[in-house]
């Protein structure tokens, strides 16, 4: 029998819910260990992640101890994915999913981030930063728009592994560019269409239920922080004082 896998995360942020959403594909047992962001450069989790990143993983099945979202992906899909549901045994396949995982990782998570950084958490409004980081996030969805062009999804013909690695982000691309939910994707209709495909995905339902219970543990706004908190700099102080325990009366604080 498969032990469960614990993920370690802090149920804000988009990256632990591309390995919750694997998992549920695949289903595969797991437990969450859910903490604070506050924590994410402490021990505990420091023991387990140097870098204070989530997510990171506990296989007791392999007694392995992994972390950085693309590389447990990886892993994922190498000891669990034994009947091929979200991958592809032939050679260009598995080599191109590995290909969209990586921009993924290296283009889409990376420019998000800063852009979401600087157009909403940064209180201090620096417009060539903004300017950036906005653009490339357009470059990116331009890019994906275009490899989508008369397909379904990026490789083959199913949904794999490398697809879902993207649905998180584009959940929040909203927040990202402070736009009204839903109208970022509307100038980008292949990757509206192949983000709907992915997001009506019961494993991504059960994900994101798995995510609302946590967010409001934490009595996190959708934002990330905790009720009543407006910008990074708030939420800093309040991690200094100590007092960003959640009262359980935040948003639900769903990706999609």
């Amino acid at each position: 029998m498969t032990k469960p896998i614990t993920v370690w995360l802090t149920p804000s942020g988009p990256n632990p819910w591309k390995v919750i959403t694997i998992l549920e594909e695949l289903q595969v047992p797991y437990t969450t260990h859910s903490f604070k962001f506050d924590d994410v450069k402490k021990p505990p989790f420091t023991n387990i992640n140097p870098n204070g990143r989530v997510p990171a993983i506990i296989d007791p099945n392999t007694n392995l101890t992994l972390w950085e979202s693309g590389a447990i992906i990886q892993y994922l899909i190498e000891v669990y994915d034994t009947k091929r549901l979200l991958t592809y045994d032939t050679l260009p396949e598995k080599h191109l999913l590995n290909q969209y995982l990586h921009f993924q990782m290296s283009g889409q998570g990376p420019y998000y981030g800063q852009c979401r950084w600087f157009n909403f958490l940064y209180p201090t409004k620096i417009p060539t930063a903004i300017d950036r980081y906005v653009n490339e996030v357009h470059r990116i969805l331009g890019v994906l728009n275009t490899i989508l062009e008369g397909k379904t999804w990026l490789v083959g013909e199913k949904c794999t592994f490398a697809d879902l690695a993207f649905v998180p982000w584009n959940c929040q691309l909203h927040m990202v560019l402070g736009m009204k939910e839903g109208e970022p994707l509307q100038t980008y209709p292949n990757v509206r269409d192949w983000h709907a495909r992915m997001v009506g995905r019961e494993a991504w339902k059960k994900a994101m239920m798995v995510r609302r219970r946590l967010m409001m543990e934490q009595g996190l706004e959708a934002s990330g922080m905790p009720k009543g908190v407006r910008n990074i700099v708030e939420y800093v102080q309040l991690i200094a004082k100590g007092e960003t325990e959640g009262e359980g009366e935040g948003e639900s604080g769903e990706l999609c």
